[in-house]
């Protein structure tokens, strides 16, 4: 028996990788191309953001390395440009790949940053509202009822104008991107509540979630122990779309001159300085970042419908 014992192969638990490799989720990216590509952007945009500094050829941040006698350069491959800058130069001399890298960290900073702040506070209220009941939870939900009807441009401005009464010009430009984090992630986390509400209250008349309650477990630790983890799937879904609506409202914004100054250049801000120069001629100075910015809303729109449809058990 021993010998029989000692031959018998050795049964090995499968590692975190190999279960999500036969996972549905996986399954479904793999066989998805416009997700694949979706995901290779993404990650290629990501990647040029965060290591801007070893890939740009100039930091624009920096007044050392500007001359205005390089402005309006346009891109090499026309008659007038510069080899040493790629896709040409913008009306301060700086390099336009370089001042996409440089916003594209900003843009992507202030959309995630955002994205976490309204999930966070929206998840909060909403496991509160659906647990509590009652009072606390006619007081949330008439809270985001009001909260829905103001856009985000709206309470943008409105948190803006504030910041620039209270702290000034000057000191305001230092605050301006906690000032974008907070308008925009107050505008979007009513989603997240009246999600994560609907679920605590599908999840809270559960044997686990009573038998909890039982044997003494203090709400908190109800909540944040069973009844967060069963309502991560759609709030992931809703912050991967509102990851992309973050950055488009963040260009908006700052396109429309209440977001970074232009010594920080976002696209949106990169954008709002082309424009000003498309009827002269000098496209690229728009275009560019308009294109990358384009790029990088779709993709993460993408990558969003397919979690969406990955984690929706109907369509499996």
């Amino acid at each position: 028996m021993a010998t029989e014992a000692s031959e018998a192969p050795l049964t090995r638990r499968p590692t975190r990788l190999a279960s999500f490799l036969d996972s549905d989720v996986a399954y479904s990216f793999l066989h998805s191309r416009i997700t694949i590509v979706a995901a290779i952007v993404a990650l290629v945009i990501v990647a040029a953001a965060l290591f801007a500094p070893v890939i740009a050829t100039q930091d624009p941040y920096d007044l050392r390395q500007l001359s205005i006698i390089d402005s309006h350069i346009p891109p090499v491959w026309q008659a007038d440009g510069d080899k040493r800058f790629l896709l040409g130069t913008d009306d301060q001399g700086r390099d336009v790949f370089s001042t996409i890298l440089y916003g594209s960290r900003q843009s992507i900073a202030i959309g995630i940053v955002s994205t976490l702040f309204a999930a966070a506070l929206g998840i909060a209220l909403g496991l509160i509202a659906g647990y509590a009941g009652g009072a606390i939870d006619t007081v949330i939900m008439r809270a985001a009822d009001i909260q829905s009807t103001f856009p985000a441009i709206l309470i943008a401005m409105l948190i803006d104008g504030t910041s620039r009464a209270l702290f000034g010009q000057q000191r305001h430009d230092n605050v301006v991107f906690w000032v974008m984090v907070l308008s925009i992630g107050l505008s979007f986390w009513v989603q997240y509540a009246r999600t994560v509400r609907g679920s605590t209250l599908v999840e809270k008349s559960k044997d686990y979630v009573l038998a909890a309650r039982l044997i003494g477990i203090r709400p908190g630790l109800i909540l944040l122990r069973h009844v967060l983890p069963n309502v991560v799937g759609p709030v992931l879904v809703i912050a991967t779309i509102n990851l992309a609506l973050a950055i488009i409202t963040e260009a908006t914004l700052s396109f429309l001159g209440l977001g970074l100054p232009s010594t920080q250049p976002s696209l949106g801000t990169l954008i709002q300085i082309g424009q000003k120069y498309l009827f002269a001629g000098e496209w690229w100075i728009a275009i560019f970042p308009g294109a990358t910015l384009a790029a990088l809303v779709l993709a993460v729109n993408l990558l969003g419908d397919w979690l969406r449809d990955a984690l929706n058990p109907r369509l499996r």
